[in-house]
């Protein structure tokens, strides 16, 4: 699923391409992935004759505003837009076409048919689902590490989990907690509640780091993540812990873990993220054999400090 900077990327695209455009028909080829309303000649019937005038982000939803009317979109697993000359041969899986006045067309394609739209009056979509319960977002102005540190409270959830929890963090997902937690020296499994001011305060700086690196490089393209330009992400070559399993840890040498917490996998390095009692065990031994193959290392807040200060840079 697109995170935050895959998101982000996408909305900045978006705004370069389509701002300033306006409808002048739209065609909804399958019915499902509109939300509000769920009706296509309605939801047609709204849109032509608009002008996008902005494209914003809130979490991982897009927010095409447009003169008197808000599209809020979830591009889900596999959603993607693309900018096209009207008469290009279409691909099996578009879903929504938007023709603009000028002979370009926007189209929203999803392989797996997850995505959603909703239409809003400009300001309701704050209101109602699926902006509601959203929580703090990661890179705004009101993401400071007080805030950041009062919405963990005293909670005795496991961290990660925790930061999956968009009524908590927007915007974060499997790839960017893991990144996050491993640049502040955190186990995912810790319990928010046992971490000290200087963890919190150490892993919001973490947080910040490396979803404005994620940005900075186009998103990470896992899978089959593009921008509206059909362009890939590069983050993924900057990773340190997400998808390195049984690989040596960059700042100690032993090998990145992957267990499972909260039902999803998760990667770690059990020296430098020292693990709380009665934590997972790694899903398989390559750990233990990738050990003595890589030997020991040191580890301490410096080595931490270091990754915190490297994440903003390309590799």
């Amino acid at each position: 699923m697109p995170e935050l900077p895959e998101v982000e990327t996408v909305r900045r695209t978006l705004q370069e391409l389509i701002v300033g455009k306006t409808i002048s028909e739209v065609t909804v080829r399958l019915p499902r992935i509109l939300q509000r309303p769920d009706d296509p000649p309605a939801f047609a019937a709204m849109l032509e004759g608009r002008t996008f005038t902005s494209v914003e982000r809130r979490g991982k939803f897009l927010r095409l505003v447009m003169d008197g009317l808000v599209l809020v979109s979830h591009l889900r697993m596999e959603g993607r837009y693309g900018l096209h000359r009207e008469g290009e041969p279409l691909d099996k899986h578009t879903h929504v076409i938007f023709r603009f006045t000028d002979g370009t067309e926007l189209r929203y394609t999803d392989v797996r048919q997850f995505g959603t739209m909703h239409l809003f009056a400009p300001g309701e979509e704050f209101a109602a689902p699926p902006l509601k319960k959203l929580g703090l977002e990661p890179l705004g102005e009101g993401f400071t590490p007080e805030a950041f540190r009062q919405a963990l409270g005293k909670r005795t959830t496991k961290i990660k989990p925790l930061l999956l929890n968009q009524e908590i963090i927007v915007g974060l997902g499997n790839i960017y907690v893991d990144e996050a937690l491993y640049a502040a020296g955190i186990h995912p499994e810790r319990s928010a509640d046992a971490l000290s001011r200087a963890d919190k305060d150490r892993l919001h700086a973490a947080i910040v780091a490396t979803l404005a690196s994620a940005v900075d490089a186009g998103g990470s393209s896992i899978k089959s993540y593009v921008n509206g330009q059909g362009e890939m992400g590069m983050f993924q070559h900057r990773l340190k812990a997400y998808g390195r399993t049984g690989e040596p840890c960059e700042q100690c040498g032993q090998p990145i873990v992957k267990t499972v917490v909260g039902g999803r996998g998760t990667h770690a390095c059990l020296r430098c993220q020292k693990p709380p009692r009665g934590a997972s065990q790694p899903a398989s031994s390559a750990s233990a054999a990738a050990s003595k193959r890589y030997g020991q290392g040191g580890r301490g807040k410096n080595a931490v400090k270091r990754r915190l200060d490297g994440d903003a840079s390309a590799e």
